[in-house]
Parts: structure tokens; sequence; C-alpha cells
């Protein structure tokens, strides 16, 4: 009997569902964010170009060293743009798919 009592607490329903406007400042927080989001890819703008200069200078120069950073460097900033870039739609998508977990 005492298991079944722990499955049926497993399975109580909360009932929290996200709620905008619940608090107050959400417009503000979400200005902070957009800025931090923007920050973020303006200063992956920037490594990017160095990268690229570094992976364009070692090459050029014989330094592998040198190269194979740069090439590291430009693989990095192009994820870290993927992610800065996609991340209302990832979290949008994972959101959507918590939802349908019961």
């Amino acid at each position: 009997m005492k298991l079944l009592e722990k499955t049926q607490n497993l399975a109580f329903d909360p009932g929290v569902t996200p709620k905008e406007g619940g608090l107050p400042g959400l417009s503000v927080l979400k200005d902070v964010v957009s800025s931090v989001n923007l920050f973020g890819i303006i200063a992956i703008v920037g490594a990017l170009c160095v990268s690229g200069a570094v992976w364009a200078w070692g090459n050029h120069s014989g330094s592998h060293q040198a190269e194979a950073n740069g090439k590291k460097g430009v693989l990095i900033c192009s994820g870290a743009a993927l992610l800065l870039g996609g991340a209302n739609g990832i979290v949008t998508f994972f959101s959507a798919m918590g939802t349908k977990i019961q």
C-alpha cells in the first residue's frame, strides 16, 4: 500500500504554468537580457575577426600552433553565435516539449 501512495504523490499536478505579468519589472528584465544577448553577439563578431586573423597569420607564417588556435577560435565563435542567435528558439522549443511531458 505504501508503494501505491508514493506513486500517487509523484503524479500530483501542482498546476504551475508560466504567466506573463505576474511580477513587476518583467519588461525591464526582458530588455536587460536582450541587451546582454546583443553585447555577446557583438563581442563574438570581434572575437571571430581576431580568430580569423590568427588563423591566416599562422597559415602564412608556418606557425602550426597559431593556425590551430585560430581554427579553434573560429569554431568556438561560430558555435557561440549559433547559441546566442538561436537562444530564444531553443528555449521555446524545449519549453514546448516540456509541456507535453505527462
